[in-house]
Formats: C-alpha cells, sequence, structure tokens
C-alpha cells in the first residue's frame, strides 16, 4: 500500500514537473508577456517576495472556509440522517435542497452581506451554503444502501433504533460521508472566495482583486497557488481522519463500490 502511494506521488511529481517546464519554455520561446501569462518562475519569484500578504490573507480565507466547512459538517450529517428515517422530511425537504443547488452562489452573496454585514459571517455562510450538499448526498446515499439482513438481525436481536443506526447504518454509510466530505473541504474554499469577492478587506479572494486592478497577473497566479495548497491540504486532512477513523475493510469497500461524487 505504501509503495503504491509512493509511485504514486512520484507520478504526479513527474507530471507536474513537465507541466511548469513545457510553460516556462513555452512564455520564453513565445515570449508572451508577463502581463498575459506569466512563467512559473516569475509566479515563484512574486510568492517569495509577497509571502507576508500571501501567508496572512491565505489564515484568514482559510479561517472562513474552515469555519464554513465545520458547520456544514455538523449540519449535512444529522439531516441527511433525518432525511433516511423520516418519509415526509425526504418529500418535502430533499426537493428543496436538490433546488437549492440551481441558485447562483455569487447571487447570494450580496444578500447575505445586507442581512450579516461586512464581517466573517457572510463569508462562512457562502462556504456552508456550498459545501453542505455533497455530505446531505452522500449521508443518505450511505445509509440508504445499508445492507437490509445487518438490520433485521440487529433488530431481532432486540437492538433500539438509536443502536442500529450508531452500530450499522452510521458505520456502513462512513465511507461515503467521508467521500462527500472530502469534495465539501474543496468546495468551502470556493466559496470563502466567492464571499471576499463581494464584500472584504483582506483574504486571497480580496488580494486577487487588489492584484487584478494593478495588473499584477504574477501576484494573481500566486494568489490561486496558495488557494489550490489550501483546497488540497483540506482534501488530504480529509483523508488522513478518514484513514485513522475507518477500518480498512469500509475504506475497501469504498474503493470496490465508488461514491456517489
Amino acid at each position: 500500500m505504501f509503495q503504491t502511494r509512493l509511485s504514486a506521488g512520484i507520478r504526479i511529481a513527474i507530471g507536474l514537473a513537465i507541466i511548469l517546464v513545457a510553460w516556462q519554455a513555452a512564455t520564453a520561446v513565445f515570449h508572451i508577456p508577463n502581463y498575459t501569462l506569466p512563467s512559473p518562475s516569475a509566479i515563484a519569484a512574486v510568492m517569495i517576495k509577497e509571502w507576508r500578504p500571501l501567508l496572512q490573507n491565505s489564515l484568514v480565507t482559510l479561517q472562513e472556509s474552515g469555519l464554513g466547512f465545520g458547520l456544514s459538517i455538523v449540519v449535512s450529517v444529522p439531516l441527511g440522517i433525518v432525511i433516511v428515517y423520516s418519509r415526509w422530511v425526504e418529500q418535502v425537504v430533499y426537493p428543496f435542497l436538490v433546488a437549492s443547488q440551481a441558485i447562483p452562489k455569487v447571487a447570494l452573496a450580496p444578500i447575505f452581506v445586507v442581512w450579516f454585514g461586512f464581517g466573517l459571517l457572510p463569508k462562512v455562510l457562502i462556504a456552508f451554503f456550498i459545501a453542505f450538499f455533497p455530505i446531505v448526498v452522500n449521508t443518505v446515499v450511505g445509509m440508504s444502501r445499508t445492507p437490509p439482513e445487518m438490520i433485521h438481525l440487529m433488530r431481532s436481536l432486540g437492538a433500539s433504533p438509536l443502536q442500529i443506526l450508531l452500530r450499522v447504518r452510521l458505520p456502513s454509510a462512513a465511507p461515503y460521508i467521508f467521500a462527500g466530505v472530502k469534495v465539501a473541504a474543496a468546495f468551502a474554499v470556493v466559496g470563502a472566495i466567492v464571499g471576499e469577492f463581494i464584500a472584504a478587506n483582506s483574504g486571497l479572494g480580496y488580494m486577487q482583486l487588489v492584484a487584478d486592478n494593478n495588473f499584477q497577473t504574477d501576484l494573481l497566479f500566486g494568489t490561486l497557488v496558495a488557494l489550490s495548497v489550501m483546497g488540497i491540504a483540506l482534501f488530504y486532512l480529509v483523508g488522513l481522519v478518514e484513514f485513522v477513523v475507518l477500518p480498512r475493510p469500509l475504506r475497501q469497500n469504498r474503493i470496490e463500490g465508488g461514491s456517489t461524487l
């Protein structure tokens, strides 16, 4: 397992190196202006030069996305459980949850700013609004795929509905839930940036707006690199928690059975 992961990591590193070398060569050979497409070396140089603002604004965005992400987990998993256990909630609430995803999140940001001001809360709520849906869907799907014979066995042994939930349904759905949480981790960063585009005086989204107004394309790409690193870090942090929490058979079931997202 370790050797497989190491081999995959090496392939990814080689692929990334090839892309960066080709990018660097293309900007030099075709004399592409820095304001149109900066070279990787120019992006690295500006990130080193502006490391302090990048770090400070990254921490702001990380706080916003982290709070929205955490709130999405706290709300979405119980909501998914209620949807599975209540036919009425499934028929009434679930369609509204699906319909809510058709609303452009950029359109919600100004409304949240009007309601909650220009502080931290609007960005957290936008991050939550974008991140919660994958967790709800995967929770519902995972719990719905619990083997019926396991539920019947627990009932025959006199187990209560709560015991069935905690000992059978949640463990069975856990791989699906973690799959949704991984997707939500990346979505939460997107939500925080959307909020910063509308109303903010700090954060990577705000830094992008300033760089765009000043025609600092290299810094624009630098903030994109920082955002990518943040999203990847959150994704793999969830993967690490999954590896620690879930037994190997459950992780293997997810790999073999796939996920909804």
